[in-house]
């Protein structure tokens, strides 16, 4: 079971422990080489990432980000961390369960999950669905928060209307 921890990063399946946000990259990938094989991948604004399969999962992760433009923070070491769903298993529960809350998110149609979760995300955390949005396929959390979607008061909720996609409260990833 993969589970995502707001704000510390993702427990990773089995006793392979935390990967943690901010962890720099021979660490991030020594995680999960226990218990994936670990890809080189490419991440434009990022100095490294890699890409990682595991039973009906993929997982992507890239760190060391700057952003020229200032939308976004630039983060030290593990930034971002995506786990998508393979898309020939939309119509079924995944084979590993991605979980957030207890809430097993690719486990149950996307009105259920979001039911469950009462609408309530991290402003760090992201839901995607594809194939008419029944199924979540990716989930994703980052280490630091769009400039602009930090809230004024840090005691108010926070609002992603403006990121919701037009199947309700699926954000864009």
């Amino acid at each position: 079971m993969f589970e995502f921890l707001p704000e510390v990063g993702i427990r990773l399946p089995g006793r392979a422990g935390t990967l943690r946000l901010g962890m720099d990259e021979r660490a991030a990938q020594w995680a999960v080489a226990t218990v994936a094989d670990v890809r080189e991948g490419w991440v434009c604004g990022a100095d490294w990432a890699f890409t990682a399969q595991y039973d009906g999962l993929t997982l992507h992760a890239h760190g060391d980000t700057r952003n020229r433009n200032g939308e976004y923070e630039d983060v030290s070491g593990l930034a971002y961390i995506t786990l998508t769903r393979a898309p020939d298993a939309l119509a079924a529960t995944s084979g590993c369960p991605l979980v957030l809350h207890g809430i097993d998110l690719f486990g149950y149609p996307a009105a259920e999950v979001l039911d469950a979760l009462g609408g309530a995300l991290p402003p760090t955390f992201r839901l995607g669905a594809e194939g008419g949005g029944l199924y979540l396929t990716t989930a994703s959390l980052r280490a630091e928060a769009l400039r602009s979607a930090v809230p004024a008061d840090p005691a108010a909720p926070f609002d992603d209307s403006a990121n919701r996609s037009a199947h309700g409260r699926l954000g864009a990833v």
